[in-house]
This record gives structure tokens, C-alpha cells and sequence, in this order.
């Protein structure tokens, strides 16, 4: 009763804005389904995208911490559904209910673990590397299957994996020539993913 009283559902389609950074923090958003975009603006207005999320899970959380406005944006890669919460109701459900507590508190050790790695991985990585890391994520994270369409255009892999989209798009031939996938505009098959794990290993 509590959180239908302080909660309000919306379908959203696909590349709609969700939440903007530097707006009011006044929601937490759980997202039901579909896939998302968490993203900063940096100075030159370019896109730093920290990770692709898939409900069910939680938007926003950073929030909590007492933040009166948000620091990450989020917008839809595909038709999404969405229930925002009210803030305060959110944080009594969390007080009334320890169960409900540790499932948020390990999705946030489980996102801050991500930011982590990848911030590890694009400052220790070539772009053979980091490519194959976002293949991968992809396949075994998002659409557990080899084959699969990206959510996302060359340019914004280049902006989740910290390098141009030239070499994106160079890169993805190379693994192609190597027999390691076949790729046909968003359109993946990774034929070889222990080869692809290795170059993610050593990359």
C-alpha cells in the first residue's frame, strides 16, 4: 500500500531521456524492463557511458546518499517500463524491511565493483581488449546468447569502451577477417568466444 501510494508507472520507447544529470533527485526508478543507457556529459558535451543496465533493477540509488540532484543520466535503448518512487517512501521501505535493504545495498557494491573494473580495464587495455570485454558483456550479461543486435551505434561503443570510433570500426573488421565473429551492421555472431575470452584476458 505504502509504495503504490508513492509510486508512479511509465512506459517509455526506445532512446527516450529517463533521468538528466543536475536535475532534482527526487525519484528512485526501477526499472522493470529493457535496457538502459548510464552515461556523464563531459566538458566537450561528449557522451562517458559507465555501463548498460537490463531490468529488473534499481536507477538512481547514488541519491540516497543525501544528493539533492542526480549525478548520472539515464536514457532507454529499448521500450522500457519504469516505476518511479518517491524518495522518502523508498527510504521507509528501506527501514521497514532489512531483507529489502541488503538486496539494494548489494546491487550498489555490485555497481560500484563494475565502475571499478572498468575503470581498470580502460586505463590497462588496448582497444583489442576493451572491445572484446564489451562483446562479451554483452553476450553473456544482457542477451546470455552469442548472437545478439547491439543496443548501441559504433560511436557510443567508442564512448563506453574510451576510444574512437575508427578503431571501433577497425577493430570489428579484424575480428572478422580472424573468423572470430561475423558482424553485419548491429548485427553480432561470435563464432569463436574462447578466442575473444583470451583477447579479453590479455588484451
Amino acid at each position: 500500500m505504502v509504495l503504490s501510494s508513492g509510486c508512479r508507472e511509465v512506459k517509455l520507447e526506445k532512446r527516450e531521456t529517463i533521468l538528466t544529470e543536475g536535475s532534482e533527485a527526487s525519484h528512485i526508478i526501477y526499472l522493470r524492463e529493457g535496457l538502459v543507457k548510464e552515461y556523464q556529459n563531459q566538458n566537450n558535451d561528449q557522451e562517458h557511458i559507465l555501463q548498460i543496465l537490463k531490468g529488473p533493477t534499481y536507477l538512481g540509488l547514488a541519491s540516497l546518499s543525501g544528493d539533492t540532484l542526480n549525478h548520472i543520466s539515464y536514457s532507454s535503448l529499448t521500450e522500457v517500463k519504469l516505476c518511479f518512487i518517491e524518495k522518502n517512501i523508498f527510504k521507509s521501505l528501506l527501514l521497514a524491511n532489512p531483507n529489502f535493504g541488503f538486496s539494494i545495498l548489494q546491487n550498489v557494491c555490485r555497481d560500484s565493483l563494475n565502475h571499478y573494473h572498468n575503470f581498470v580495464n580502460l586505463n590497462q587495455k588496448h582497444i583489442h581488449g576493451k572491445l572484446a570485454d564489451a562483446l562479451l558483456y554483452f553476450a553473456n550479461q544482457i542477451f546470455d546468447n552469442y548472437e545478439y543486435v547491439l543496443p548501441l551505434n559504433r560511436f557510443e561503443i567508442s564512448n563506453l569502451i574510451g576510444s574512437s570510433r575508427e578503431s571501433v570500426s577497425k577493430q570489428l573488421r579484424t575480428y572478422e577477417r580472424d573468423g572470430i565473429l561475423k558482424i553485419s551492421g548491429r548485427n553480432v555472431n561470435i563464432l569463436e568466444p574462447e578466442k575473444l575470452e583470451r583477447i579479453s584476458k590479455f588484451g
